[in-house]
């Protein structure tokens, strides 16, 4: 389901998505309108405008959450708000993406979604973290000494990297490797670290201070 309040946004997403065999769009609404159309559809999926003026993204993330079978829930943006980023991840957004986010990576996202995971833009990943942790300074425990020395030198560059926003593909430039290596690298930082993406990667970078060493 998608849920904006620019009927040309949420119709052409919708042409998108349809095109692909494995993808239903049922329904495609605003904001108003959206708690009322999840009963009615039971999406597995939801791309949320954040900015709503009908409803608010944040009250509307809340009203699916409230739900016997929440979908997973990605909001769409076109900027970088700290405040309501941090907010939706506190919230239980399972994604943040940007409106302008091509066809091919909004495609992957809905079906990592539906699977279970969680996607972000990687422009917005600093933002998010930064709000985050910001929004709670007393919380900021060490990353326990086995992980640590889990985490070999390469990795935690590259988990420095990620912490600040980079895609894989950036953080192959950056450091002269393959992106088939970087994602390698990537992967193995989310299993040593254990967690499920590449946001709680970057929190726990801040927390433990490896952003802050960079």
């Amino acid at each position: 389901m998608v849920v904006d309040d620019e009927q040309m946004l949420r119709e052409g997403l919708r042409r998108i998505l349809q095109s692909f065999d494995d993808i239903d769009v049922p329904v495609v609404c605003a904001g108003a309108e959206a708690l009322e159309q999840a009963r009615l559809h039971g999406p597995d999926v939801v791309l949320l405008d954040l900015r709503m003026p009908d409803r608010d993204g944040l009250t509307v993330l809340a009203d699916l959450r409230s739900l016997p079978s929440p979908p997973a829930v990605a909001m769409l943006t076109n900027f970088d708000a700290e405040e309501s980023l941090s907010a939706a991840l506190r919230g239980g957004a399972a994604g943040f993406l940007l409106k302008d986010t091509a066809p091919e990576q909004l495609v992957h996202a809905v079906r990592a979604l539906a699977d279970g995971g969680s996607v972000i833009a990687p422009r917005l990943t600093r933002t998010v973290v930064d709000g985050f942790v910001r929004a709670q300074p007393e919380h900021r425990p060490p990353l326990a000494p086995e992980v640590a020395r889990a985490l070999t030198e390469r990795e935690r560059g590259v988990l420095v990297l990620l912490a600040d926003g980079m895609s894989n593909a950036e953080i192959a430039r950056h450091l002269s490797i393959s992106p088939a290596t970087a994602k390698e690298h990537v992967s193995a930082i989310l299993a040593k670290l254990g967690v499920a993406n590449r946001v709680q990667a970057a929190i726990a970078a801040y927390r433990a201070g490896l952003h802050d060493a960079a």
